[in-house]
């Protein structure tokens, strides 16, 4: 299966979504690709509007396209999980077989850009934002995976990185969180937001000039598994279906996406207006009225 190129022939979820949460567009309604996965993660959008998603158990990188195609882009990717494209179109990739950062042109050549920590293996990069000079903030929780040579971390506690553009050496930007795990920033490159999935909190940073973080607070009372913003500065918080929380902290509503947990969401599309949803074994979208900011 080296090219699947199947057009997508949508099936509707009955459960209808919520009218009565602002951001959703009129009448929209939960549409579930017909496509199994074994745990769908880590959507990124690229300038077209593309959306590429990883299958991290099955080692595969897939590509949604804006006219709805389903193609596999990608196999033997180093176990990726988050993922983001840098400004050159380079996917950014959360690669933890090795514990890696890896560079994958659009050609798929692949580039190392992390493999370690003062000499240390990292815990497991799992989720990543470019901030607006290239530089990667990302999370390192420690989750142990089957294919490790490993029973337990190198490095003392689960972190926040960030790796200034052109640098190979990471400074350690957070390191008060339990676990950390979903991770998205302002597109002004201001505000940093950073979920704790253990201690169910998600906080807000201010970014200081140099990369590193300030004024850690409290956002809202909920841990997130992937995280985005829209245009109007919406929090999109995933888990239990995707929960949305306004540019305050206050919140506008719940869209339930299945019984299955939700790992991750971005916007895509040509108009940035498809809210993509990854929900392990199964993949959404849905129509709103806002735009994202990828």
């Amino acid at each position: 299966m080296n090219s699947i190129h199947a057009l997508i022939t949508f099936c509707l979820i009955s459960t209808q979504v919520t009218a009565q949460i602002s951001v959703v567009a009129p009448g929209a309604q939960l549409i579930k690709l017909p496509a199994t996965f074994a745990f769908s993660e880590g959507p990124a959008v690229n300038k077209k509007g593309d959306i590429y998603f990883t299958d991290q158990p099955n080692d595969k990188i897939w590509k949604y396209d804006t006219k709805g195609r389903l193609t596999l882009f990608m196999d033997k990717t180093g176990r990726s999980n988050g993922l983001y494209f840098d400004q050159k179109g380079n996917l950014i990739a959360c690669a933890d077989e090795k514990d890696e950062l890896w560079s994958i042109s659009p050609d798929k050549k692949v580039t190392v850009l992390l493999s370690q920590f003062e000499g240390k293996r990292l815990n497991g990069p799992n989720d990543l934002w470019i901030d607006p000079k290239g530089g990667i903030y990302f999370t390192d929780p420690y989750y142990q995976r089957e294919y490790w040579d490993r029973k337990q971390p190198d490095i003392a506690g689960q972190k926040v990185y960030y790796l200034r553009k052109g640098e190979s050496k990471p400074i350690i930007v957070e390191d008060g969180v339990v676990k950390p795990n979903g991770i998205v920033g302002t597109p002004d490159g201001k505000y940093l937001y950073v979920a704790d999935i253990a201690a169910n909190k998600t906080y807000r940073f201010e970014i200081k000039a140099d990369g590193s973080l300030a004024n850690k607070q409290e956002f809202v009372p909920q841990g997130s598994d992937g995280m985005t913003l829209d245009s109007e500065g919406n929090l999109y918080i995933t888990g239990n279906g995707v929960t949305v929380y306004d540019n305050t902290g206050k919140k506008l509503g719940n869209i339930p996406v299945s019984k299955s947990w939700t790992g991750n969401v971005c916007f895509g599309g040509k108009d940035r207006k498809l809210l993509f949803i990854t929900a392990s074994e199964g993949v959404y979208t849905l129509r709103m009225k806002v735009r994202g900011v990828e």
